[in-house]
């Protein structure tokens, strides 16, 4: 449910903030007061592409936010599914937040963390659906009414099984074709990967080798002073016969040890003077070994270093950074060529295996396609009683569904919804028979229908009423009130007998400040309602005539509300 929104410098509005109610909800105004841009601001909130025009003139950011709450079930196992949540936590509220610079960039935030564009999408289906007239043609497409479909089917989960095995298809498929192309365009890739792997071959490279190389580089490029500084080190400690660290030590301890049979405590003293001359004897031979370890020519040895560096850097500038990469590089060719050289009998088992892989999924598309015939049928009815209700008896309604044969993403099936408007008349497509306003009507009939089913605890409808006269205005009013009872509606309506039925009345409004237009959106009090109702129905002058009529219409909508 959408408890509260703010809008700020999107086109008339500078800045708005509307607190909304459950039931059914109607905006109306005059042409102009700024409702489309209520809703533009809305469907942008939500994830839409912003118009140029969107961002208010004179101004460098604008500002779409809301909040919502009692959000349901399927919104929050999405949230968890995306880290967004942890596992086990539900969120009282939502804020969602949009902005747009005068760039045309746009950032999304959801209770303070970044939201990409997907997720955001993705996040708006569980919170609300949207019905203005751009929907209701995307509606005619077969792909959106197989979606419809398939949200009512019991599909289990038979859909996800077979667009995971029809991914795995279409990468085997990809296989083949690679293993299939000409004969000419095969030699010359293997002539590249037969030269690949020898240029790799021929450097014996081993993992760590770099490592090691870059170490002996900076030993010999600093030989000249190794040797000198472990040369002295080991003279000082131990190679002088005379002075050496190691033999003054020992004198010492052997002196203190003379004394030891007076002083008792000088035994001890002489053990540590041992001990430590051991140690420096060690440290001695292991410094005059740092010298040794460059044997021959240090200039040589580090010429062929550097050489032996080169060589490895040009092999990373072509088949990957580390010299492991490098090695993966040429195991991926290996297999490649192996699979080229061997190609028939890899080609044989992998149509073994798209067999295989198409007989299973056929086997998933009959269940899906049963599954949808099951619930075409049981969705006939209910649409078709819809219709009826809203000024529409001599409608026949049928979901149409065809087994083509096809492997698509989605199944074989072809999923028309067809409709024959007057008696006599056979079944046509929607999209080659529905007027505007019976498109409107068979949108607001699914709706109806899936209401409880979707977990969408929010339907926007922009102007349902366009084309549509007003008796069949007052039952379009009727089904959204009771939809209103089982979730939140937001209704921008020109329609008097619509919004006469509405749990919450908003007028929208726009007025000068400061030389600038701007817009607000302010619930009505009963006055103030059956005046706006009264305008919509008087159009220019509002007798008493047309406000007992509009507080008759009121009146008269508490039955369901």
């Amino acid at each position: 449910m959408l408890q509260s929104l703010h809008i700020e410098n999107m086109a008339i509005i500078a800045a708005l903030d509307v607190d909304f109610t459950d039931g059914l909800l109607a905006v109306t105004g005059e042409t102009g007061a700024g409702k489309s841009v209520m809703i533009d601001s809305l469907l942008f909130l939500l994830g839409g592409k912003p118009r140029r025009d969107l961002l208010r003139h004179g101004t460098e950011r604008g500002l779409v936010s809301a909040v919502f709450c009692d959000v349901g079930e399927a919104a929050t196992a999405y949230l968890r599914e995306v880290g967004l949540l942890d596992e086990g936590e539900a969120p009282e509220e939502l804020l969602l937040q949009r902005t747009l610079d005068g760039n045309g960039k746009t950032a999304a935030r959801l209770n303070g963390r970044v939201l990409s564009q997907t997720l955001l999408r993705e996040l708006s289906k569980y919170l609300v659906s949207i019905h203005g007239q751009n929907d209701n043609q995307l509606f005619m497409h077969p792909a959106t009414q197989l979606s419809m479909l398939d949200g009512v089917a019991a599909l289990g989960g038979v859909l996800d099984a077979y667009r995971a095995l029809y991914q795995k298809r279409s990468a085997l498929l990809r296989q083949k074709s690679e293993l299939t192309r000409d004969s000419a365009e095969k030699m010359r890739l293997c002539d590249i990967l037969r030269f690949q792997i020898a240029e790799i071959d021929a450097v014996k490279l081993k993992v760590g080798e770099e490592e090691a190389l870059l170490a002996r580089r900076t030993k010999l490029q600093y030989a000249e002073k190794i040797a000198k500084g472990t040369s002295f080190a080991y003279h000082v400690l131990l190679g002088s016969e005379k002075a050496s660290a190691a033999l003054i030590l020992e004198r010492a301890a052997a002196a203190l040890s003379s004394i030891s049979g007076a002083v008792p405590e000088a035994e001890e003293l002489a053990a540590r003077l041992k001990s430590i001359g051991y140690e420096v004897e060690d440290i001695a031979n292991t410094a005059r070994d740092f010298g040794e370890e460059v044997d021959g020519d240090p200039t040589e040895a580090l010429n062929q270093t550097e050489a032996r560096l080169d060589t490895i850097s040009k092999l990373q500038r072509k088949y990957g950074a580390e010299i492991a990469d490098i090695l993966a590089f040429r195991a991926e060719a290996a297999g490649k060529l192996q699979q080229m050289d061997n190609a028939d009998e890899v080609l044989a088992a992998l149509e073994r295996e798209i067999k295989a892989t198409e007989k299973e999924l056929y086997r998933l598309a009959a269940d899906a396609h049963a599954a949808r015939v099951a619930a075409a049928k049981q969705l006939d009815g209910q649409i078709a009683e819809e219709l009826a209700f809203l000024d529409m008896p001599a409608v026949r309604f049928e979901i149409a569904v065809r087994d083509t044969g096809v492997l698509t993403p989605d199944g074989t099936d072809e999923v028309r919804f067809m409709i024959s408007t007057n008696k006599g008349e056979a079944l046509m497509p929607l999209d080659r028979v529905a007027s505007g306003g019976e498109l409107a009507r068979v949108t607001l009939a699914m709706r109806g229908v899936l209401n409880d089913r979707d977990g969408v605890g929010m339907a926007v409808f922009d102007e349902v009423d366009t084309g549509i006269s007003g008796k069949t205005s007052r039952k379009i009013g009727i089904k959204l009130a009771e939809m209103g009872k089982k979730m939140q509606v937001l209704c921008v309506t020109h329609s008097a007998q619509i919004a006469s039925l509405a749990t919450t009345h908003y007028k929208i409004s726009k007025h000068e400040q400061e030389g600038r237009t701007v817009a607000t959106v302010l619930p009505l009090d009963a006055a103030g309602r059956e005046g706006e109702v009264a305008r919509i129905l008087g159009g220019i002058d509002v007798t008493e005539t047309t406000r007992r009529a509009a507080a008759e219409m009121i009146d008269e909508g508490r039955a369901f509300r």
